[in-house]
């Protein structure tokens, strides 16, 4: 079953005035499964970021639709968005985006404050996910006294805290060490194989070596795609690698 459907997405921006406009997106169709791993990789310009702003309805495409659980984004009135993207959607940023005027407890529930839970029903829901990701005796902490890495889990704990439909990640390695890295790709396989769906956008080829299946963007489309199999994540990493090289010397088959 089909947890998100792109059909046909093109997005076209208008500099001021009108004088001059820029297509980033001409025509991008997939489906992603419910408890999908998948990762949508292309060079700076190709179109990724306008096309996970899109998914997380935070800017609207020029044409096209999309689905996320049946609900038609486009559809959904302007007042009840952040509702739809709070209660459907989880985020991992690169940069983290924690509060560092909140401790790590308080940064994990804050979508559970703003949808008006309850403080036992908060308490409740943070401790098994908290002791998964290993920083259950981290809460008291501030951003800025934790490293990088327990920076992104307590990001990775606030996008799980809301159980979403979807996890949206934009370079969710980016600023890491290779150490922190490992263990994050690690934490994001295993929430996936308990049935999470993850979409991440990456630059990392090893990032995306961890998913089961690869999206290619170029010039605004879909250019390629690759599916797991049986592949080990080292065999993997190697046709990510030779289709990247593909894609910067100007194949065009997909």
């Amino acid at each position: 079953m089909a947890i998100l459907e792109v059909n046909n997405i093109r997005k076209i921006y208008t500099t001021r005035l009108g004088a001059n406009k820029v297509q980033a997106l001409s025509d991008v169709s997939f489906s992603v499964e419910k408890g999908e791993y998948v990762a949508i990789m292309g060079e700076s310009g190709s179109g990724k970021t306008t096309l996970l702003n899109i998914l997380a309805a935070l800017d609207k495409p020029t044409a096209g639709t999309i689905y996320l659980d049946g609900n038609e984004l486009s559809k959904i009135k302007e007042s009840k968005i952040a509702e739809f993207r709070r209660d459907n959607l989880g985020f991992v940023f690169q940069d983290f985006n924690l509060l560092d005027t909140f401790n790590l407890k308080d940064n994990i529930v804050l979508p559970l404050v703003l949808a008006g839970k309850h403080y036992s029903e908060m308490r409740e829901q943070l401790k098994p996910i908290v002791d998964k990701l290993g920083i259950g005796g981290l809460m008291g902490k501030y951003p800025y006294e934790v490293s990088g890495g327990q920076k992104q889990r307590a990001a990775v704990a606030r996008a799980l805290i809301t159980n979403p439909k979807l996890i949206l990640a934009d370079e969710p390695t980016g600023a890491l060490d290779s150490k922190s890295t490992d263990e994050l790709l690690g934490l994001f396989s295993k929430i996936n194989q308990e049935g999470q769906t993850i979409l991440m956008v990456t630059h990392s080829v090893k990032a995306a070596s961890y998913a089961n299946r690869i999206l290619f963007i170029k010039d605004g489309e879909v250019f390629h795609q690759i599916y797991r199999g049986n592949s080990t994540n080292e065999q993997l990493y190697q046709k990510i690698s030779d289709t990247l090289t593909i894609l910067a010397t100007g194949g065009e088959s997909k």
